[in-house]
């Protein structure tokens, strides 16, 4: 479900708080919601940082952020009620790949200090809480819209009743089908990383090293390197089988399991906690290195697979798929690609990995590409591919033969707004609000804010302290 654009700035923006402001602002409270105040110098603060980061603000931003700040809160509260809880392995594993991100792209942890003027930990906690209120607030939102299904009668009188300048104009979309060969990889190279990670299973075991160091500075799964090996709580479902297997019969946090091959490579484990049928591990992952001998070789075979298919017409397309792909998403599908981001065969050539999309450009429905080599998206390694394009759709407005899925999408889009919408303004209507002189005189994106009088008794009102009582 996608983020509505009412939650908070701090939410969608979650560097804005890690940039201290230049100006020394007196403290004030600029609006109450419920028993929260929103102060003047946290409406300053992000509104200094978001000009910093140069992001755009559609309006006044006295007006727009403390509106999103408020909203973010009456969210918090719906969680508070309904006790919604996140993983907090799920918020240190999106924290730590930020922060390592900003390592990555400023070139070192005190260049990344210096560049957002916070250490580390001070950075960390920031953005702990943002994360995990994001979490929060989206699990409301998520809650609320659960139950929001549009029939096909729904979605045509939608359709039918949308004004010309609101059909959406899509863009060229493609269907493809591919087909994959790994590159052999000799034997030597396999036993060289097995024997890599059998001697740090070895110091893990004997205690002269830490399994998360390890992981940091070997682990060629970068996402969880960054937490030591981490991956958080998953059950089988959610694991490569091979992983799962030996997993889930570990029992000793202080040992680490056999060496294990999944589709991914070669790992060794290590189990952090049980609860239940889930399980969090820590994992060092290897794999074994592509020589460019052996893509060459990899390249002919699947070029001559592509002659006997085009050339001698010996089979097709999709019984060569059947037989010989090693793309286990797709063989056994006719080698038809799936976005996975609608569930149909279609894609936004910038939706495709760059390599399929560059082939397929200039390429006619039915015709099958020469061989090359990408990397596989899900896999992180290099295979050799040839795809067919299937059908190529010209960039046009939406129609409801050829776009159904775009315009259903778009209505329950539209039908989650509304619930929301009414949800917030039903939660602004039934919650003690103050807005202060010189905050009021603003375009709300939601009505209620500003009350009258004799909605608000004195004594309902809840009172904060200011700065110099806190």
């Amino acid at each position: 479900m996608k983020i509505f654009r009412y939650i908070s700035a701090s939410i969608c923006l979650l560097t804005s708080i890690l940039i201290s402001a230049q100006n020394n602002i007196a403290e004030e409270v600029a609006w109450v919601v419920g028993d929260q105040p929103i102060w003047k110098s946290e409406i300053e603060e992000q509104y200094n940082n978001m000009q910093y980061e140069k992001t755009p603000i559609a309006g006044d931003p006295y007006c727009i952020i403390p509106e999103q700040i408020a909203i973010e809160k009456l969210y918090l509260h719906q969680a508070d009620i309904d006790t919604v809880e996140v993983p907090n392995s799920s918020v240190v594993a999106e924290v730590d790949a930020r922060l390592n991100f900003y390592i990555t792209q400023l070139g070192s942890k005190e260049k990344m200090e210096q560049y957002f003027r916070k250490s580390m930990p001070e950075m960390r906690e920031a953005m702990m809480e943002m994360v995990r209120n994001s979490y929060r607030v989206r699990q409301v939102q998520q809650s609320l819209t659960k139950d929001v299904k549009a029939t096909p009668s729904d979605v045509r009188k939608y359709f039918d009743k949308l004004p010309s300048d609101s059909v959406p104009f899509v863009p060229t979309q493609v269907e493809v089908q591919i087909m994959t060969l790994n590159p052999v990889i000799p034997r030597q190279e396999i036993e060289d990383v097995k024997a890599r990670l059998r001697d740090m299973a070895d110091k893990v075991n004997k205690g002269e090293s830490e399994f998360s160091t390890l992981a940091i500075l070997y682990s060629e799964d970068k996402e969880s390197a960054v937490r030591g090996g981490e991956i958080g709580f998953m059950g089988r479902g959610h694991l490569d089988p091979e992983y799962a297997s030996v997993a889930f019969n570990l029992n000793d946090p202080k040992r680490v399991s056999k060496i294990v091959e999944s589709q991914y490579g070669y790992h060794i484990i290590q189990l952090i906690e049980k609860r239940g049928d889930r399980i969090n591990t820590r994992h060092i992952l290897l794999r074994p290195k592509v020589s460019d001998n052996d893509l060459t070789i990899a390249v002919n075979r699947l070029d001559s697979i592509r002659t006997d298919m085009v050339d001698n017409k010996k089979f097709t397309f999709e019984q060569a798929t059947l037989s010989l792909s090693q793309d286990k998403d797709t063989r056994n599908n006719r080698g038809i690609m799936v976005n996975p981001n609608t569930g149909t065969p279609r894609f936004e050539m910038s939706q495709l990995p760059q390599e399929v999309a560059k082939t397929v450009n200039d390429m006619q429905p039915g015709e099958v590409s020469k061989p090359f080599i990408m990397i596989d998206p899900k896999l992180n390694r290099e295979v050799v591919a040839i795809v067919k394009l299937s059908e190529r759709i010209p960039a046009h407005k939406a129609n409801i033969s050829d776009d159904y899925q775009t315009i259903k999408d778009m209505y329950e889009e539209k039908l989650r707004g509304d619930i929301l919408r009414k949800w917030l303004e039903k939660k602004i209507k039934d919650t003690y609000v103050r807005i202060e002189d010189g905050w009021r005189n603003c375009e709300f994106t939601h009505k209620g804010w500003i009350k009258e009088a004799k909605s608000q008794p004195e004594s309902d009102r809840k009172e904060v302290k200011d700065s110099s009582e806190s």
